[in-house]
């Protein structure tokens, strides 16, 4: 009978084991290709002395351990070795026919992971705590919540991707994201009635802004989303139903070439209603429109309502615009400040009031193009204590 292999330290190693002369230990395997592997460690049991000048290990028989899990449970040896960034970018080649705004957050991430050194770490080292560490480090280095968000609603499917995958055992971005950083993103409120009266007229009666006032009291009045409202064109309007008809969205890429979309959500297409007001907004609109020498033509769609200075169809961002330099030009007129307000303040303004006014639900959810009423219900509608209390005195006198 052969004499049985012992370390330094007279202990009989195992099939596969060995030890150095240098006095690191060794375990040699074969993958599932065929190839001869080898791992290492200065331990070969977890309470051995580390030899002097050395870092801490895991030591070499739970590494053995885990490689023998891996391949009872089917991960694929090696395949770790892929970084976070090779990862993501693999997962978002694998997300066909997205939409603009969709592909513009994917290379927004990207370009974040590419300035991490997390983004060159192997996946198979990433732990939870490891996860959790990096989206601390990305809030203290100035990140928002809301672009932290961003970041994870990307990374972790691509983690997933790589536990379907068997790359790795676990997602270690399986977590909540609020029980990690602190929330600091600032809520969309919706202004007050009394405030968008105010707004409209200063915005009315202003000799710079009142070109602006139709387009302006039609985002109140409707609670289109921008990119809707900038895709409209005359033939959305009908006056003799009085309906506006919503079916698409005007978007422009950072390199300027326009995009039209079909709505955000499958509940986008709809029509909404028009009253007398509305229709003499649009009919000006109409009448004002910037007569050009070149009808623009987005994907075969013509005939939209705003033009800019170059005959092309106004966007999100000239909207915006003009909402920053009338609030702006408010503030400085009067005492009582204006909160900022953005085309999408106007849709949680006209969703709020509407609920406030005792709409139906579910008809508020068709007007406003959702595709849950969740969304309607907590996050476009906006209650306070005074709220509360006309709506308990209403109940009262029922």
């Amino acid at each position: 009978m052969s004499e049985k292999r012992r370390d330094n330290k007279n202990r009989i190693l195992r099939n596969g084991e060995s030890q150095r002369n240098d006095g690191r230990y060794v375990y040699v395997y074969v993958d599932g290709n065929g190839n001869q592997k080898f791992l290492y460690s200065w331990k070969l049991e977890p309470n051995d002395t580390l030899p002097s000048g050395k870092r801490d290990c895991v030591c070499l028989r739970d590494k053995i351990k885990l490689l023998k899990k891996d391949q009872a449970d089917g991960i694929i040896a090696n395949a770790g070795k892929m970084t976070v960034l090779q990862l993501v970018e693999k997962y978002i080649s694998q997300k066909t026919g997205v939409r603009h705004n969709t592909e513009a957050n994917y290379r927004f991430v990207i370009n974040i992971i590419k300035k991490e050194e997390f983004g060159s770490r192997r996946i198979d080292s990433i732990k939870l705590s490891d996860a959790k560490a990096w989206l601390i480090k990305l809030q203290a280095d100035g990140r928002g919540y809301s672009t932290i968000h961003t970041v994870r609603g990307v990374v972790r499917p691509a983690f997933q991707l790589a536990t379907d995958d068997d790359l790795i055992r676990k997602n270690p971005f399986e977590f909540q994201l609020a029980t990690v950083v602190v929330n600091d993103s600032v809520t969309r409120e919706a202004i007050t009635r009394d405030q968008e009266r105010k707004l409209l007229k200063f915005i009315k009666n202003d000799k710079h802004f009142s070109r602006y006032y139709d387009g302006i009291y039609v985002l109140f009045k409707t609670g289109v989303r921008i990119s809707e409202f900038c895709g409209l064109i005359a033939e959305d309007i009908d006056f003799e139903n009085q309906k506006l008809r919503i079916n698409r969205q005007l978007q422009r890429t950072r390199n300027m070439q326009y995009i039209i979309e079909s709505p955000k959500t499958a509940n986008g297409e709809r029509y909404v209603p028009m009253d007398k007001k509305l229709m003499k907004c649009f009919k000006r609109i109409l009448k004002n429109r910037k007569s050009v020498k070149v009808e623009p033509v987005i994907d075969g769609i013509h005939g939209f309502l705003f033009l800019d200075k170059n005959g092309m169809p106004m966007v999100a961002l000239h909207w915006e615009k003009y909402f920053e330099h009338i609030y702006h030009k408010y503030n400085k007129t009067y005492k009582e400040e204006m909160p900022k307000v953005t085309p999408h303040v106007c849709r949680h303004t006209f969703c709020s009031n509407k609920a406030k006014s005792g709409m139906n639900p579910k008809t508020l959810q068709y007007i406003m193009g959702h595709g849950d009423i969740g969304v309607t219900l907590n996050t476009y509608t906006h209650v306070d204590f005074e709220d509360a209390k006309k709506e308990m005195k209403r109940l009262k006198e029922a």
